[in-house]
């Protein structure tokens, strides 16, 4: 009888030690898995988008959250302390941090002394100080511009609105992705002949009264890709069908909430692209020498419905 108790408690210590083994593998394996922050300036369309892009991209490579990676993901919803807090907790506990939107990437970069840092959604690296070059990023961060092809966006607009005599341009004043964007476009109106009227806002508590000053004395309202105006789009559209003032440019998203057309990149797709360049981060390739990218994937987007509203023939932009 002893000698039956004797071995049964050797087979319930041995269980233990066994299960204890177990539970410290599976420790040890989660923490051995390259681990991938992401920070996400603000919720919207197309900053979410290019996030899930991103996953995909990673996980069509192999790298899945949880078997072969680690992936952290946290959204500072437009916050300047919620981005410096966010961002340095991320650089701190993983092997590689995305920042999605300039604020993100430029607030990552800031907290980051050794941490990698890739980036999407971001219209200008240069002039946000994330790259010195796009072919020689030279630094701790690298990853891929949604600049859109502002030219094309002019030239679509005179086609859409040949009567157009004066543009208005509304956009965020701390954006600096926003102010890239504006000066280009203010360029190409002037050299089109296009009067143009700037008006800048600070939040999205601006936009309906800024937009409503600006649809007063102008033909048509530009934006650019800008974060602030895109949480707040719909506005835009109601005051556009209210006023019959077309508003043109932004992004894919913003088109599907009021905006009548863009022309820019698919940001799912530029998520992808910038899952590529990671992967090879995670395999041990230096940013430094990782060439950032503009968006390979382009496409027209259209408001049909708005177009309707707004009494303009779409079929003049058919062949875009």
């Amino acid at each position: 009888m002893k000698k039956s108790w004797k071995t049964i408690m050797g087979l319930g210590a041995a269980t233990l030690l066994l299960t204890a083994c177990s539970a410290s593998g599976d420790k040890a394996d989660q923490k051995a898995l390259p681990r991938v922050g992401i920070l996400q300036y603000v919720e919207h369309d197309s900053l979410t988008a290019a996030r899930k892009g991103f996953e995909g991209g990673l996980a069509q490579a192999g790298y899945h959250d949880g078997k072969e990676i680690k992936i952290t993901y946290e959204n500072a919803q437009g916050d300047q302390s919620n981005l410096q807090s966010l961002s340095e907790k991320l650089v701190s506990d993983n092997d590689v941090v995305l920042g999605i939107a300039t604020p993100a990437a430029q607030s990552l970069l800031a907290a980051s002394s050794k941490t990698p840092i890739l980036f999407t959604a971001v219209t200008d690296p240069i002039s946000a100080k994330l790259v010195k070059s796009m072919e020689k990023p030279s630094g701790l961060a690298t990853g891929t511009s949604d600049m859109s092809p502002i030219d094309q966006q002019v030239s679509l607009l005179q086609k859409l609105l040949p009567q157009a005599k004066t543009v208005g341009i509304m956009y965020t004043t701390s954006e600096r992705n926003s102010e890239v964007q504006v000066e280009e476009a203010e360029k190409l109106f002037q050299k089109a002949g296009i009067k143009v009227l700037k008006k800048g806002i600070s939040s999205t508590n601006d936009v309906q009264d800024t937009a409503k000053s600006l649809m007063k004395d102008v033909d048509v309202v530009f934006v650019p890709t800008d974060n602030t105006i895109a949480s707040a789009v719909t506005l835009l559209g109601d005051l556009s069908r209210e006023t019959k003032i077309p508003v043109v440019g932004g992004s894919k998203d913003m088109v599907e909430g009021g905006i009548l057309f863009t022309y820019g990149p698919d940001y799912e797709k530029l998520g992808r692209q910038t899952a590529q360049m990671a992967v090879k981060v995670i395999k041990g390739e230096r940013v430094s020498t990782l060439q950032a990218q503009y968006p390979e994937a382009l496409e027209l987007a259209v408001n049909k419905d708005m177009a309707k509203v707004l009494g303009i023939d779409l079929s003049l932009v058919q062949d875009q």
